[in-house]
């Protein structure tokens, strides 16, 4: 293993560890046992059989909206319109769900794949105005997260709004996810995961996922080597919105089955945070959702057991954030690699 894939290891793992210890440093300051509340909160997020399936569940729209974030930004752009690609697949689901009558495992299929055309869509837009007339892409995208959410509010608060109450009808039983053997977790978590060793294996196993990727780190010398790199970039927004949109899609059949106030908050950020902390690494990009999925299932019991507040995760979180970031600038740096230079030199060869 070479020196830079070590230290992209290395790096989130420190990372994580460093984050623990200021969040133990505040639960002992509360006046808490650090070891007593790190030990509820495993048990709160992996304890038993209920709680790993609320783990799962609640891991499933980050995976799809970190896999979305991964997808762009392995092209070279920056996609931030994860959470509205999100919500406009769960809309378009929603429409057809309660409206068209069609159910079972062919209503299924159907909303997840409308909902998949949504948010490629959704992303589409972003994706020519940059291509086509040098926009920002970054900035686009972020203000149609806001038309979205705005359109979802029209949706559940007049179009289909289920009677005196801001939100639509529930989805047919027969179109929602089964429960994966009992768990709260649905099989909204399998297609996550199929999809994330889709995008792994185009990505790095397929002619097409390499010129992408070459693409991402060099545009000017991918277009010089005969690369359509408009056409590549247009291609990466309106897959991450697929992504999205299937996400979005998979988490209203499987887990909320309406549109509310709320719905999808805060998904496109978090996945954007979660895809870097996994440097853009799909299978990577999976484990850490559910790291901070466990964070979040777990703080509850940890509050519960110690008195320790969820806001200690919620820094834990933050801080995993930074100090990665953080971290992966430091170690591009030509002083930091000149200092690992001689402190590791290389061998010569015989």
């Amino acid at each position: 293993m070479n020196k830079n894939r070590l230290f992209s290891v290395l790096v989130p793992l420190i990372s994580v560890l460093l984050a623990f210890l200021v969040g133990c440093i505040i639960m002992a300051v509360l006046g808490a046992n650090p070891g007593t509340a790190l030990k509820a909160l495993w048990k709160g997020a992996f304890g038993n059989a209920r709680n790993v399936g609320t783990t799962l569940s609640r891991a499933t729209p980050l995976i799809f909206t970190s896999l979305c974030a991964c997808f762009a930004y392995r092209c070279g752009v920056f996609n931030l319109g994860g959470e509205g690609q999100f919500l406009m697949g769960s809309i378009v689901c929603c429409y057809i769900a309660t409206q068209s009558g069609i159910t079972g495992l062919a209503g299924i299929i159907l909303c997840i794949l409308a909902g998949g055309v949504a948010g490629g869509l959704w992303a589409a837009v972003p994706g020519l105005l940059k291509v086509y007339r040098g926009q920002n892409e970054m900035i686009i995208s972020i203000m149609l997260n806001y038309v979205a959410t705005l359109f979802m509010g029209v949706i559940y608060t007049n179009w289909l709004r289920e009677g005196s109450v801001p939100q639509t009808m529930a989805v047919p039983d027969e179109t929602k996810l089964t429960r994966l053997f009992g768990l709260r977790c649905t099989s909204a978590f399998v297609i996550a995961v199929v999809i994330g060793l889709l995008v792994y294996y185009f990505l790095f196993y397929t002619s097409m996922g390499f010129q992408l990727r070459a693409v991402g780190l060099n545009m000017t010398a991918s277009e010089f080597n005969g690369f359509a790199v408009k056409r590549y970039i247009l291609f990466s927004f309106i897959i991450s919105g697929v992504i999205a949109g299937i996400g979005g899609s998979a988490e209203l059949l499987g887990t909320q089955f309406r549109l509310i106030n709320g719905f999808g908050a805060g998904y496109g950020f978090d996945g954007v945070a979660m895809a870097l902390i996994a440097q853009l690494h799909p299978l990577a990009a999976i484990l850490v959702a559910i790291f901070f999925a466990a964070l979040r299932v777990g703080s509850t019991t940890m509050q519960a057991a110690t008195g320790v507040p969820t806001s200690v995760s919620e820094i834990i979180q933050a801080l995993v954030i930074v100090f990665t970031v953080a971290g992966l600038a430091m170690v591009k740096l030509p002083e930091f690699k000149a200092f690992l230079e001689r402190l590791f030199p290389a061998r010569k060869e015989a």
